[in-house]
């Protein structure tokens, strides 16, 4: 099982942006749910501290595309759409951004955030023991995954992939804020997280969590409390316009390297979805976040459970990487 893969220039040449005329990408009804099932997908990670929806956008196939969609969004919208003025000039900039693209991935992760938040807020607090076997098993999969997508190791990748690891272990392992957020504050806590969501490896809601806003975000998803949702959007629209030009910058030069950075975070993200976890006192509720060794857990390792759930998320991604190179070969 290889990684997903996606048309892309030589690392060493000059990267050309498509023009309006190649952005129209006509996807069939049947891509188009593959876009919505991918950002379910998508969306069912990021609710998860510790897993990153960018993981499932790589290990898909449509990151690259993703980081080419958001990246093209900014200024030069308004010259495409002076050029042919109207309903024209208004479809010209609908392709130059791939917004059927983004509209079904947005959908699909709006879709889980509506309908899969609850679940997995309930199943972190009683049974976090389950949902962190799961992602674990997924997280391994996809690093044994991207490592035979990077070729050609050197000591300069080498480097690159220990770099993210180490960055992601240290994020990881900061303390988390616990004071209640203000609005100003929440829009910079998701202008942070949304560059987390897009970086494979380290988890938006991870970092929302270790600023303090994690349950307030969540909170106000359940309650439909418009005014936090609409900042932390904003904040994540800044954000968002600001990294995706840097991160296609790097992936359109330096693929290989790049990828061996990404890696390396989610990599070191194994350290914050290690299933067994306990509190400062070694007992179990809301605020595990020790890991200890399985045989040092409160209720036993329950070797069959989590081992199978680990293998669950293993073929899960196995498939979902299948699925993402067959879908680029169509």
């Amino acid at each position: 099982m290889t990684a997903p893969q996606s048309p892309r220039p030589n690392e060493s040449s000059t990267p050309q942006l498509p023009d309006e005329n190649t952005r129209l990408i006509t996807d069939s009804p049947k891509q188009l749910l593959g876009i919505y099932i991918r950002g379910m997908a998508m969306g069912a990670a990021d609710i998860v501290p510790g897993v990153s929806g960018g993981t499932i956008a790589l290990i898909a196939g449509i990151y690259e595309r993703l980081i080419n969609a958001l990246s093209s969004i900014g200024p030069n919208l308004w010259q495409i759409f002076r050029q042919q003025g109207g309903i024209k000039g208004l479809f010209a900039v609908w392709r130059a951004v791939d917004a059927t693209f983004l509209l079904f991935l947005v959908l699909g992760i709006a879709t889980s955030f509506a309908t899969l938040a609850g679940m997995i807020k309930y199943l972190l607090d009683h049974q976090p023991l389950l949902i962190w076997s799961f992602f674990f098993g997924l997280v391994v999969a996809t690093v044994l995954i991207l490592l035979t997508e990077i070729k050609r190791w050197n000591i300069g990748r080498v480097a690159l992939f220990f770099v993210g690891l180490a960055a992601a272990v240290t994020i990881s392992s900061l303390p988390l804020l616990t004071s209640t957020p203000s609005l100003p504050y929440l829009f910079f806590a998701g202008a942070v997280a949304i560059c987390a969501m897009i970086l494979p490896g380290i988890s938006g809601s991870f970092i929302l969590l270790l600023l303090g806003a994690y349950d307030t975000v969540l909170e106000a998803v359940h309650t439909l409390n418009f005014a936090i949702i609409f900042t932390v959007i904003a904040g994540m629209a800044t954000g968002l316009l600001l990294f995706t030009r840097a991160l296609k910058w790097l992936l359109s030069r330096y693929y290989q390297a790049t990828l061996a950075l990404l890696t390396g975070f989610i990599a070191g993200s194994l350290v914050k979805v290690w299933p067994w976890k306990v509190d400062a006192l070694g007992t179990l509720n809301s605020t595990a976040v020790t890991n200890v060794m399985p045989w040092q857990y409160p209720t036993g390792a329950q070797w069959v459970t989590t081992i199978g759930l680990m293998l669950l998320g293993a073929v899960l991604v196995s498939l979902l990487s299948w699925w993402g190179t067959r879908s680029n070969r169509a």
